[in-house]
């Protein structure tokens, strides 16, 4: 499967470094998953399968909730049975 996403804080305690810094940190734990992944201006794309797919996403979505209450995601998945 691949997987779309996006996730960003939706509140923040401070000013607009703090919302890059925690979208920076979800980054990096797509980056340290080791599946195969792409970034680009709109979503960040991961493959796998479902389990490890979705892992990766709710541990990217812990990172943000690290510096915020409230967490935007925005998932959009391909799903191949036979891959």
């Amino acid at each position: 499967m691949i997987v779309a996403f996006s996730v960003a804080p939706t509140q923040t305690p401070g000013r607009d470094a703090e919302m890059a810094d925690a979208v920076a940190e979800a980054v990096r734990v797509v980056r340290a998953s080791g599946l195969p992944n792409e970034t680009n201006a709109m979503f960040t794309l991961v493959e796998g399968e479902w389990d490890e797919v979705m892992a990766v996403v709710k541990e990217a979505t812990d990172a943000v909730l690290r510096v915020s209450p409230r967490v935007s995601l925005v998932l959009k998945a391909d799903i191949t049975p036979w891959s």
